[in-house]
């Protein structure tokens, strides 16, 4: 096992550096980078470009600012100096190829260095520890209250099948699937926060404004009363997939064989579910454990986070795409590539663990 996890491990290196090549390149060949951006704004009205640069230009910027932002901008809208763009492009280091920024930049991820971003002068480190709390609440919570109610409903289903419970819960299920969570969200904030009927839950935040004078019982109900509806939202179409997953999987499992024989040999219903179907049928749900949280966490929780005023890393992402905030979405998509082949082989650990007899060594073999 441990060679198969050293090999695992070897293979996530040249893995993600193809993953990171391929986005690298598609990203700086799209139109729009970020001195495109400040360009567009120095021709434009907005002054704040200039700001976003003003600490490392020099005089040249503090020049054209006084320019651009006086009575007269019909000097920005006319051109700027190739001076200055110049002296833009290596600010942001864009007077180098670009095979060797990639090289730069993969160099000092090694060393968990992943800069600073473009636009906000706060390194990438900062802002994603910021908004971290934002989405590991969403992620965690609705990954665990997916898996506590999904799983006994799914058994629950197997065990009656055909019954009107299980056509019931099916339709309830799936009448959730079918319902995008971003339209369950707005609904919600329609009729429990403040849109046209109750004003029962906050609108904006994880926190109260001031959850640091409420007692130790007060911050968790606030820190839930918060969440409420955006957990709500994200579960809702959550729990079909991993409630149909359950009963399928037993089902399969109940049929077999050995469950026939382990109730000839005298085992009652709840030893025989317990004992030896559970851990066989659990087998693919819970090893996905760890891949349904890292695909929650990251992929699932932006338009719930705008809806709901939640600076999370979706928003944080979103906003690095539109701004071209290069530092912010590489790095981004760095750590969180990792996370993800790190959690791959996190979930095949956890199959060994559900069923000692998998053996991965033997299978390459």
């Amino acid at each position: 096992m441990y060679a198969y996890i050293l090999r695992r491990l070897a293979l996530i290196v040249p893995t993600l550096f193809v993953i990171m090549v391929v986005n690298f390149i598609v990203i700086q060949a799209a139109p729009g980078g970020p001195i495109d951006q400040i360009l567009a704004e120095l021709r434009g009205e907005a002054p704040s470009a200039i700001e976003r640069v003003s600490g490392g230009a020099g005089d040249l910027t503090n020049d054209t600012a006084s320019t651009a932002t006086g009575d007269n901008v019909s000097r920005a809208a006319r051109g700027l100096p190739p001076e200055f763009i110049a002296e833009l492009e290596e600010r942001f280091g864009f007077d180098k190829p670009m095979h060797e920024r990639f090289f730069i930049m993969i160099g000092d991820y090694l060393t968990f260095d992943f800069g600073t971003s473009y636009f906000t002068d706060r390194t990438v480190i900062e802002l994603v520890v910021e908004k971290l709390p934002v989405s590991i609440s969403l992620g965690l919570w609705t990954t665990v209250i997916t898996y506590l109610v999904a799983i006994p409903l799914g058994i629950r289903k197997a065990l009656r099948e055909g019954t009107p419970f299980d056509v019931w819960t099916s339709a309830v299920l799936f009448a959730g699937y079918a319902i995008p969570n971003f339209l369950f969200a707005v609904l919600l904030v329609i009729l429990f926060a403040g849109g046209q009927f109750f004003d029962w839950f906050p609108l904006r935040g994880l926190v109260s404004d001031n959850f640091s004078e409420l007692s130790l019982g007060e911050k968790i109900l606030d820190y839930f009363w918060h969440l409420a509806l955006p957990l709500i939202s994200m579960i809702v179409g959550a729990f079909t997939t991993l409630a149909m997953l359950t009963k399928n999987s037993f089902l399969d499992e109940i049929n077999k064989q050995y469950v026939v024989t382990a109730r000839q040999k005298g085992l009652n219903d709840g030893q025989v579910l317990y004992g030896h179907v559970f851990r066989n049928a659990m087998l693919i749900v819970i090893a996905g454990f760890p891949s349904a949280f890292i695909s929650i966490l990251f992929t699932s929780s932006l338009i719930i986070e705008v809806i709901f005023s939640l600076d999370g890393l979706g928003a944080l992402g979103f906003e690095a795409a539109i701004n071209r905030d290069y530092p912010v979405m590489f790095a981004t998509l760095y750590i969180f590539t990792l996370l993800g082949l790190v959690m791959g082989l996190i979930g095949d650990l956890m199959y060994v663990a559900v069923d000692p007899r998998i053996d991965f060594e033997a299978r390459e073999g």
